[in-house]
């Protein structure tokens, strides 16, 4: 009763008030504070990206960043911090401007600094504003007066030309990608490379910056000599000079690939075809190509199979009754893909002088010879040195190689340096954010390239070998587990995942991506980097694929009497 009244009584005294009153006071201060906080950060952010090109490259990084200083603004318009915030806000648009050509870039930058102007006349980024402004209004004249320029139609004997070697179609198929590009810029189709076998062939067109596309499959037709053809349209880009008009490919699908201008703002690509089954046409990011897999069924003449077979043993090292067993199994040939390599240095790990392209390509050499000690098959090695593959040229490798196996090794990585582990992938849709993540790394591409990339995947899905894949991967996982536990402390099981990986789009055959541990995690790269785990690694993979083929065919490994 007594503590009640005292209560009472203190909340009619000044106290409370006085309280009240402190608080108000301080609560700018601690927001102000906050808000200081955030700016810091955001400006770190900015940091980093002008630090690391291949972030550059990334649209998203850069709106991750302007989504920040953003933030400052949007808390306190008229704060300490509101006309830093609006600089670079437009500072970020204009650099994305100059990097993407996007118009709505430049629109943006412009909108921001009158905004800045108006709103903090005494501002210390006033100059610098102005000149930026100014810096803006002069990009848009030129791509006004390059606009114009492009609008010019194209002589009439060159037109004339081009339009009986690529004739005109009313009806044509577009591609998947809405992509809204600006018309004061055009992309440049900077070349053509393929691989080639009997019965497959990929084409890849190199492109600048990324662009529209359009296909079809044209008929035959005799009445003009013209054969089956598959077309691409590469919208708002031009030919690049070192782009070939003819390409001879010269195999059993495709007899060449000619390129040419077809119209003021479009490239056309065209791929004259002998024999065709069934294609794919799908785009990848970072930098922007268009790939195109040919699959056929190729002319054989009598007895090519038998020669092949006999070719194949005379040149083989292998014993004649093991090559026998692998090829009767349909298992002979084992392609190993070491991760990275070149230019591209993969994850870096956490003592800085181990690197992932390092790393995997030691633990393939490896790999490819227990396999050949333990299974009797052929290994082949996407690269046996230190140098760069893109990742459509990996899968490639593994299909005119006629693979029957494709293994790809690499190293995990995460911010967190507590996590580690050991985990196995197959191409499919991603099941969780952990693995487009990895995904997303591997690919040297954004989270979001990876959801937009899921849209296209149930089309390539179709004929892809996922039942086979995912039963290798789950061998693999648990060969390396049992393998190594034992032997070192804390192994992570971190089990069998989907993820659409570059590396494993169009192959022909069952394939995998390991992560073999987490070079960011101390204990695991001190293993990483050390022979005997390395050995170790590249056995128990050895053993997973060895238990895969004596699954499908338990006769395989049998001991002859």
């Amino acid at each position: 009763m007594m503590l009640h009244i005292l209560l009472k009584e203190w909340r009619k005294s000044v106290f409370p008030i006085t309280f009240l009153l402190m608080f108000c006071l301080a609560f700018p201060v601690m927001a102000g504070g906050r808000l200081e906080y955030e700016y810091r950060q955001a400006e770190l952010s900015f940091k980093r990206l002008f630090k690391d090109p291949k972030k550059q490259k990334d649209r998203h990084q850069w709106l991750s960043c302007v989504k920040k200083f953003k933030s400052v603004y949007t808390a306190q318009p008229s704060g300490p911090r509101a006309d830093d915030a609006l600089f670079m806000i437009g500072r970020l648009h204009l650099k994305l401007y100059k990097r993407f050509c996007n118009v709505r870039d430049r629109e943006e930058a412009a909108d921001y600094f009158d905004r800045l102007l108006k709103r903090f006349p005494e501002s210390a980024y006033r100059r610098r504003a102005k000149e930026m402004l100014a810096e803006l209004s002069t990009a848009a004249k030129k791509s006004c007066a390059q606009r114009k320029s492009r609008t010019v139609p194209l002589p009439v004997k060159k037109s004339a030309k081009k339009r009986k070697l690529f004739p005109r179609i009313r009806k044509e198929h577009a591609g998947k990608q809405n992509l809204k590009v600006a018309a004061s810029h055009l992309a440049i189709v900077r070349g053509l490379r393929f691989w080639s076998t009997p019965n497959y062939t990929r084409v890849v067109i190199d492109v600048d910056s990324e662009v529209p596309y359009k296909y079809r499959l044209l008929k035959k037709d005799p009445a003009i000599s013209k054969p089956q053809r598959l077309y691409v349209d590469v919208d708002n880009a031009r030919m690049g000079k070192s782009v070939k008009p003819f390409v001879p490919i010269g195999d059993d699908l495709l007899s060449d690939a000619r390129a040419a201008q077809y119209t003021a703002d479009t490239v056309r690509i065209v791929l004259d075809i002998k024999s065709i089954d069934r294609f794919k046409i799908f785009s990848l990011r970072n930098p922007f190509r268009i790939v195109l897999d040919i699959d056929g069924i190729p002319i054989k003449t009598p007895g090519e199979k038998r020669s092949n077979v006999v070719a194949k043993r005379q040149g083989s090292k292998l014993p004649e009754v093991a090559l026998a067993k692998q090829l009767a199994l349909g298992v002979r040939r084992i392609v190993i893909d070491p991760g990275h390599g070149g230019k591209d240095p993969g994850a870096i790990g956490y003592y800085r002088s181990v690197k992932e392209k390092n790393v995997t390509l030691e633990v393939s050499k490896r790999l490819a010879r227990k396999i050949r000690e333990k299974l009797g098959c052929e290994t082949i090695l996407t690269r046996d040195r230190d140098v760069f593959l893109s990742l459509e040229e990996r899968t490639a490798i593994a299909n005119t190689k006629g693979a029957d196996i494709f293994v790809s090794i690499h190293a995990n990585a995460n911010r967190n340096k507590r996590c580690h582990g050991i985990e196995t992938y197959f191409l499919n849709l991603a099941t969780d954010n952990e693995a487009i993540m990895v995904a997303a790394r591997e690919n040297a591409t954004s989270t979001k390239n990876i959801s937009d990339l899921e849209a296209i995947l149930n089309d390539l899905l179709k004929n892809a070998m996922v039942s086979e894949s995912s039963r290798l991967a789950g061998h693999v996982q648990h060969a390396l587990i049992q393998k190594l536990k034992p032997r070192y402390k804390r192994v992570q099981d971190k089990g069998v995942k989907q993820a659409p990986f570059y590396v494993l789009l169009g192959a022909q055959m069952p394939s995998i991506l390991v992560e073999i541990a987490f070079l960011t995690n101390p204990t695991e790269c001190r293993r990483l980097n050390s022979a005997s785990y390395q050995e170790r690694v590249a056995d128990a993979i050895a053993t997973g694929i060895q238990n895969y083929i004596r699954e499908i065919s338990p006769l395989a490994f049998r001991q002859t009497p």
